[in-house]
């Protein structure tokens, strides 16, 4: 397998490519389906799902994919890929039907059980968040020249969180008491990782249900930028080490050295 750096550029061509397929069924009235799980899902999902998959099988034909449409792969098969793409097409479908513009393309090479590549795309804006382990975080805005960016510190005085526009239950509303003075800044999809990768939010605590695959990109991006994502007791989040894909509830944090535990 080559370099993950050496990958970056194919990788956000086909995330590009895929939001691009998006875009396309987001200015017709599409139709909206709902999956087992009554998650929704439409013509734009599965439009970014084959792209992205056609273009992985050729840039790495060696190398498995699990897609958040295709997730029905066994654990016993999956126990046993050491290194893997971990896709999510579109990511904040419900986002994408409520037309505003806040869902992603997310693309992870994930290796022992880690994301050593990531790449987050916006189509509405264009905004593109990329890392691969060891060669830094960066953002780039439609056309625009790469920058390099970081998490920030944790000051004293106001927290600003990160928070779903779609989902906020009462974890979050408990939390969010504990944490003293706060601005929130509402966000759909992984946007909300990018804000904290970018030292715009200092925390962005996820205290409901996601899948490996709404993180997995998200993750290099804020480890590369210099932040954490971890289960809440602080322990690693892993992928592909169980049968569910679901992950368990976590913490996005620009400052790793900050005390974040004592407000859950």
């Amino acid at each position: 397998m080559a370099n993950p750096s050496e990958l970056l550029n194919d990788v956000i061509d086909l995330a590009t490519d895929a939001g691009e397929r998006i875009l396309e069924i987001y200015q017709t009235d599409f139709n909206v389906t709902h999956k087992e799980d009554d998650s929704p899902l439409t013509a734009a999902d599965m439009a970014a799902h084959n792209a992205i998959i056609a273009g992985l099988s050729i840039l790495t034909p060696e190398l498995p994919i699990l897609s958040e449409e295709s997730a029905k792969i066994p654990f016993e098969e999956r126990k046993k890929w050491h290194t893997y793409w971990l896709v999510d097409p579109l990511d904040g479908t419900r986002e994408f039907i409520k037309r505003n513009g806040e869902f992603t393309v997310n693309i992870a090479l994930i290796d022992k059980h880690e994301s050593i590549l990531g790449v987050i795309y916006t189509p509405v804006s264009g905004l593109t968040y990329y890392a691969a382990r060891g060669h830094g975080a960066y953002k780039r805005i439609k056309n625009g020249e790469a920058t390099c960016i970081h998490t920030r510190k944790k000051e004293p005085g106001r927290t600003t969180v990160a928070g779903s526009r779609s989902h906020r239950g009462d974890s979050l509303k408990a939390f969010l008491a504990h944490i003293g003075d706060y601005d929130i800044i509402s966000m759909g999809s992984s946007l909300k990782s990018g804000l904290v990768a970018e030292g715009k939010a200092d925390i962005y605590p996820r205290l409901g249900p996601t899948s490996e695959w709404d993180t997995a990109a998200a993750h290099c991006i804020v480890d590369e930028a210099g932040g954490r994502i971890t289960r809440t007791d602080l322990s690693p989040l892993l992928y592909n080490t169980k049968e569910s894909l679901l992950n368990p509830e976590f913490l996005v944090v620009g400052d790793p050295d900050y005390d974040w535990v004592r407000f859950l």
